[in-house]
């Protein structure tokens, strides 16, 4: 049963001169997702400010986030928007409660701030993926090494709308 988060994210995404779409595919029993934000430039052209891609499987573990941009063009509160969406989605229209994904570990530094931002939006660190054999489906999965992470998709939706909100009041 949906509660409309959604639909108020579309509606509140909307007054502020954006468009929020998802996208959502079946293959093989799994859900795919695409999350975009973009501008209206003209009627019929947009730009896309961001987007979030990620996949779902069956039980509460099952929402996967693989990849989130957004354009350095965009305003500070559209990765809040994103995540709102993504989570509200999966909370709405999946059996998913939680969400995993994995900070990857290209450079140290790098790596140092993306596990900052994910804790700050309600993650917990799970494991830490490296070159051992016993990781190798994880490091398939995510395409690196890094340290995976998880969090209630309730909590990150309600941080993320929080923030969404207080960057477009």
């Amino acid at each position: 049963m949906t509660d409309n988060k959604l639909k108020r994210l579309e509606e509140q995404a909307a007054s502020a001169g954006f468009l929020l779409r998802i996208k959502v595919s079946r293959p093989l029993n799994l859900w795919v997702l695409k999350v975009v934000v973009a501008d209206y430039l003209e009627p019929n052209k947009v730009r896309i400010l961001g987007e979030m891609k990620g996949w779902a499987y069956r039980g509460e573990k099952g929402l996967q986030l693989d990849t989130m941009r957004v354009s350095s063009k965009a305003l500070g509160g559209i990765g809040h928007l994103i995540w709102a969406a993504t989570m509200a989605w999966a909370l709405e229209e999946t059996p998913c409660k939680k969400v995993r994904l994995l900070a990857i570990r290209d450079d140290e530094q790098q790596h140092e701030i993306l596990v900052r931002y994910f804790l700050m939006r309600g993650f917990k660190k799970i494991k830490s993926v490296g070159t051992s054999p016993r990781d190798l489906l994880l490091r398939t999965v995510w395409g690196g090494s890094g340290l995976l992470m998880s969090a209630d998709c309730l909590e990150v939706y309600k941080r993320s709308l929080d923030l969404w909100c207080n960057a477009n009041s």
